[in-house]
């Protein structure tokens, strides 16, 4: 059985216009705490960032922020957290992102971080993991991108024996359990991707 240890949690820089976004990341951290599960993300103390990471640290959670040496100052890297892997490019940084983690939770955010979930998911999609990928899916925020991805199934460019089995949670009390029941059914090394396939994607 496969149990999670840490969870890598995209989101925004900032904090977006709805209240609930921000609210939702701190919650989200909490649990996170309260759960002894370790959080992963971008590194960064402001915008949602700096709200899932505070919700951990302010209720006893591990924290592990990764952030590339461009964006430490940019971003206002949070040196609170117990620890800081500050990486060379962006490349690194999702790279070991991607293994210190044990799942993978999108929050509302921009194109940073459309552009890590979509990895995750085209990762899976291609066999190299098959650790889950949740959208939290915060006031509806994903919905518009669910509507694409089932426009991309009908018309066939998402193909059934491609598919990829992304979870949503409409609330945050839902997110942790529904990522711990899919990875109990997933063996420990089928979440695994090969160092050298790793380095070539």
């Amino acid at each position: 059985m496969n149990t999670i240890k840490n969870v890598c949690v995209y989101c925004g820089s900032g904090p977006g216009t709805n209240p609930e976004f921000v609210k939702a990341a701190t919650a989200f951290g909490k649990t996170l705490a309260q759960n002894g599960v370790g959080l992963v993300y971008g590194g960064g103390s402001i915008g949602l960032m700096g709200a899932v990471a505070a919700g951990a640290l302010d209720h006893g959670g591990k924290v592990t922020g990764i952030i590339p040496t461009f964006l430490t100052k940019r971003e206002h890297v949070l040196k609170d957290a117990q620890e800081v892997i500050v990486t060379k490019d962006m490349h690194e940084r999702k790279q070991l992102m991607f293994e210190h983690s044990d799942a993978f939770v999108a929050f509302p955010g921009g194109v940073g971080t459309l552009e890590e979930l979509v990895e995750q998911m085209t990762w899976s999609q291609l066999g190299r993991h098959s650790k889950p990928i949740l959208l939290a899916n915060i006031d509806d925020f994903w919905n518009p991108l669910l509507v694409l991805i089932d426009h991309m199934k009908q018309t066939e460019f998402i193909r059934a024996n491609l598919w990829v089995d992304v979870l949503t949670a409409d609330r945050v009390e839902d997110i942790l359990p529904t990522l711990q029941k899919v990875a109990a059914q997933v063996p420990e090394a089928a979440k695994l991707m090969d160092d050298q396939v790793a380095s070539r994607l």
